[in-house]
């Protein structure tokens, strides 16, 4: 079945979160959630488990999260019992720290690090997984890509994307993390993009 993106997108611009994900799962075969526990994501893992307990939610782990990310990630997976997919790159942190390092974003070897640690777990998640409709925390403002969607998108592949909280700020996700009694956690760093306002190549 199509989707007429403009036609959902009107009908939902008005809707709440928890409403959009509904609309999703009864629209859905076989949704997944992806996070990297990065800032602000435990509410959107919060209020999709919150209509579909059991919802498989893919973690691509890069390896080079903090401490306080790990943290909170065991803290959040145990605290909303997900069902947690967890995809790593082939190549370990210790291997790849003599062999190629952590480019920055100039170096012609960080597109090759980026596939290493973040978009080949990732394909491979997606292909093994095969879902049709795809949560994602993406919000306008983030990044210029990120202003050109709206809640309802499809990926390159094909995939219904679906962003709940698209139009929310950060103060309106303070107020449910404070509502829904989450905890939150800052200390985030991501080597593929080193500046928030890069995209690392999974939505694009």
């Amino acid at each position: 079945m199509s989707l007429d993106l403009d036609k959902v997108n009107k009908e939902l611009q008005d809707k709440s979160p928890e409403e959009i994900i509904s609309w999703a799962i009864s629209y859905a075969k076989n949704p997944i959630i992806t996070t990297n526990f990065r800032p602000y994501e435990v509410a959107i893992l919060n209020a999709v488990t919150e209509v579909q307990k059991d919802i498989k939610v893919i973690w691509c782990d890069t390896g080079y999260n903090t401490i306080q990310t790990y943290k909170h990630a065991e803290e959040i997976i145990e605290k909303l019992n997900l069902n947690i997919q967890l995809y790593v790159p082939k190549q370990t942190v210790a291997h790849r720290n003599v062999v190629l390092g952590v480019p920055s974003v100039d170096d012609e070897k960080h597109t090759l690090f980026t596939e290493q640690v973040k978009l080949e777990p990732f394909k491979r998640a997606m292909q093994e997984h095969k879902p049709d409709v795809w949560f994602t925390n993406l919000r306008k403002g983030q990044t210029a890509f990120r202003n050109s969607i709206d809640v309802v998108s499809v990926s390159k592949d094909g995939i219904i994307k679906v962003s709940p909280f698209y139009n929310s700020s950060d103060e309106d996700l303070d107020t449910y993390l404070e509502e829904k009694g989450l905890p939150n956690e800052f200390k985030y760093f991501d080597p593929t993009k080193v500046e928030s306002n890069r995209e690392c190549g999974l939505h694009i």
